[in-house]
């Protein structure tokens, strides 16, 4: 089986143009070719995947553990195991952007722009307070919250919608369309946004 799957460093976003003249909006991700560190096997491991290094990171800033691990491999700033029965693959292995071709639909996972402590409005989507009638200094408050003898019985319902730590979280985006591929400079252009702020890792698998 080929192995369909890849580390990036989101770039940006940008526009691209297909055949018919429509704008097509697209984020590049680089993906400098990815080096299989360990094959986990059922009989050793439990379980079958595929565990691939990616990025460059300062050999004083490894732990000893991990530069046993890597040996003469390189220097990874992420590591990250792909699960996938049947695959084919060796220690020391190379994959690279041309698994992809224009449209595989792929899906996409990363770490989601963090935006620190936020409202209701924001965090959640609240209305908030009418802008008139009386309204004053309470426009962005989220109201009531329980009350005696309501539908909580007094208490705060758990998992109330409330101002809290917004963003920062694992989003996975599901049939994303691959628009481009560009094996001799490492970028694959994927259309629309997907998570994360520039320089965000993120996981590109069929």
């Amino acid at each position: 089986m080929v192995m369909k799957f890849i580390l990036g460093e989101k770039i940006g976003m940008t526009q691209i143009f297909d055949d018919e003249g429509n704008v097509i909006p697209v984020t590049v991700v680089s993906a400098t070719p990815n080096v299989v560190t360990q094959v986990r096997t059922k009989e050793k491991d439990g379980y079958e995947a595929v565990q691939v290094g990616f990025g460059v990171r300062k050999e004083k800033n490894i732990a000893k553990p991990q530069k046993g691990h890597f040996k003469d491999l390189g220097n990874f700033m992420h590591v990250r195991e792909f699960r996938e029965e049947g695959m084919k693959a060796a220690r020391g292995d190379k994959i690279d952007v041309s698994v992809f071709k224009e449209g595989d639909v792929v899906k996409v996972s990363g770490i989601s722009k963090s935006k620190g402590f936020q409202g209701v409005v924001k965090r959640h989507g609240f209305h908030g307070a009418p802008g008139s009638h009386g309204t004053k200094h309470a426009h962005r408050e989220p109201g009531s919250i329980g009350g005696g003898g309501g539908r909580a019985g007094g208490r705060v319902v758990l998992g109330m919608k409330m101002a809290g730590r917004t963003g920062g979280d694992r989003k996975t985006l599901i049939r994303v369309k691959v628009a481009k591929v560009d094996v001799e400079q490492n970028l694959i252009a994927l259309r629309g946004a997907l998570p994360g702020r520039r320089g965000t890792l993120l996981e590109i698998y069929g």
